[in-house]
């Protein structure tokens, strides 16, 4: 049983030139505006609801009207309940009618002054703090999101549209866009700028943006994945390695922005600049290694501010460069690398833990290298990095003074080159650094 009366729905078929209007028809088109107009009511009611008024007002059916995509009724805004008043124009033939209201024209006219309008004013809220959203009257309820995942989408979002015989139906998905327009658009332009390899004024201005701007929260992700794509697809091209890691730095200078939960997606793209087999074109030489200290510094940076929040930081960076570093397959550049990393991480206590007992059974290796003509300058940026390494050692050393406690002269040279190997312990011998020899011997004296 329908509550619309169907000979309502014959009425308006006759109006518009429908003589014959087949009566099952008539019932279908009756329990279809019953439904339209429920739901109306509903998000009438809703408007209602959030002004915190308990009166529905034709307002909050134009508001509802809209938001459904039909359009209002005009004519029948008012800013009190419509009375309605019922009138008999034959038998059995109600008529309804809005009733005017008598208004004393004196009365109006001596009526007090309505008060003055709060001025127009803007106020801000959270609408998510850390991923999670408060709950304030500014923000959706649960019921509401529930609604919105319980609600129909799809193909089959206006079935009865569709049986009513409108097939041109555009179904809007109840999706809100992540990023807003602007935001788009900046990250299209900050990330051509960065690329641009002609441009350096517009690239600086891109890094400078990106190291004070304080609204882009929302587009850490996007710039992390950016980098990632471009450190993945592009290691011959040492300027788009360079820039990637240019741009993650910039994201950390910035004081505004909350990098710690995007940390471990950074690391591994850092770690590709640092240890990476080839970086750069075959014909490249030596440049990739300034990259893998920019990376070096890069990732001393992060452990150094992001360490005390992650326990696991720092020994997860440290292993990965060890094993980088004992593995006699991977090239010189990346053992250069996994050397630089251990000793920016670990500091003068991992060098003498993870790089000191390791160095005697990497001579070999390292012997190998120097003597190939092809393999001896990337041998030799090798040792370059381990006496690096072993420079923090003497740094850190605190019995400088007693610089007596060794042998000296070819006998000396034996006890380094039996700790250290054959090439790193000359090298440490012929620098005749007292010091230096005596951080590096300390171990042995400890054992």
């Amino acid at each position: 049983m329908s509550v619309w009366n169907p000979e309502n729905v014959t009425d308006v078929a006759e109006s518009v030139g429908i003589a014959s209007l087949n009566r099952e028809v008539a019932e279908h088109l009756a329990r279809d505006v019953e439904y339209r107009i429920s739901q109306v009511l509903e998000e009438a009611l809703k408007f209602m609801r959030h002004a915190k008024r308990t009166t529905l007002i034709t307002q909050d059916i134009s508001q509802a009207l809209r938001l459904l995509d039909v359009e209002p009724l005009y004519g029948y805004e008012s800013t009190r309940p419509l009375r309605f008043g019922e009138a008999s124009i034959g038998p059995g033939q109600p008529l309804f009618y809005v009733e005017d209201e008598e208004v004393d024209f004196e009365k109006l006219i001596n009526a007090p002054l309505p008060k003055v309008p709060r001025e127009i004013s803007f106020t801000a809220h959270w609408l998510a703090v850390e991923g999670v959203q408060p709950s304030i009257p500014q923000n959706p309820t649960q019921a509401d999101q529930r609604n919105q995942e319980l609600a129909t989408k799809g193909q089959n979002a206006n079935t009865l549209a569709a049986v009513s015989g409108n097939d041109n139906v555009q179904v809007k998905p109840l999706v809100k866009h992540v990023l807003s327009k602007e935001l788009q658009l900046y990250f299209d332009r900050i990330c051509s700028a960065i690329m641009d390899e002609t441009n350096d004024e517009y690239r600086a201005a891109a890094f400078a943006s990106l190291q004070t701007d304080p609204g882009l929260h929302q587009l850490i992700p996007y710039f992390i994945q950016f980098v990632a794509d471009r450190v993945t697809h592009h290691l011959k091209s040492l300027f788009i390695l360079t820039q990637s890691m240019q741009l993650i730095a910039a994201l950390l200078e910035n004081p505004s922005l909350y990098i710690a939960p995007y940390i471990p997606s950074v690391i591994p793209s850092v770690l590709t600049c640092l240890v990476g087999k080839h970086l750069g074109p075959s014909n490249a030489g030596d440049i990739h290694y300034s990259l893998r200290d920019y990376a070096s510094s890069l990732l001393s940076s992060i452990a150094r501010k992001y360490g005390s929040s992650s326990s696991t930081l720092k020994p997860r960076i440290a292993r990965s460069c060890l094993k980088q570093f004992l593995d006699s397959h991977k090239p010189y550049g990346s053992h250069y690398g996994a050397v630089l990393g251990l000793t920016m991480i670990a500091g003068s206590a991992g060098v003498r833990s993870l790089i000191l007992p390791n160095l005697k059974a990497y001579d070999a290796h390292l012997s190998e290298g120097i003597k190939d003509d092809a393999k001896r300058a990337d041998a030799e940026k090798v040792v370059e990095a381990i006496m690096r390494a072993l420079n923090t050692l003497e740094e850190d050393y605190v019995g400088a003074v007693q610089a007596n406690g060794h042998p000296e002269g070819e006998t000396l040279k034996e006890r380094l080159v039996e700790a250290l190997g054959e090439v790193i312990g000359t090298k440490v011998y012929e620098s005749g650094r007292h010091t230096l020899i005596n951080a590096v011997l300390e171990r042995d004296l400890a054992v």
